[in-house]
C-alpha cells in the first residue's frame, strides 16, 4: 500500500464542511481538522502511486472552499 498525506488550506468558514466532504472520498482513511499553517490533514491509502493524482485532482481539489493543497507521499519501506 502507498500512503500519502494531504495538507489542506481551506476557507475558515467552510473547514468543517470541507473535511466532511473529504472523508467521503474513497482512498481517504483519515481526515482531521488541525491548527497551524494548514486547516485539514487527510491520509490517503492506495494500491498504486498512480491512484493518487486522480484523487487529488478530480476529487479533493474540486471541493469548494479549498484554497491549496500540499501532498506528501511516503517512500516504500525496505
Amino acid at each position: 500500500m502507498i500512503k500519502a498525506y494531504v495538507l489542506i488550506v481551506a476557507d475558515p468558514a467552510r473547514t468543517p464542511q470541507v473535511a466532511e466532504e473529504i472523508r467521503k472520498i474513497p482512498g481517504v482513511v483519515e481526515c482531521h481538522q488541525v491548527m497551524g499553517p494548514y486547516d485539514i490533514v487527510a491520509e490517503l491509502e492506495v494500491e498504486n502511486l498512480t491512484d493518487i493524482p486522480p484523487i487529488l485532482g478530480e476529487r479533493i481539489r474540486k471541493i469548494e472552499g479549498i484554497h491549496s493543497t500540499t501532498s506528501l507521499v511516503t517512500l516504500p519501506e525496505s
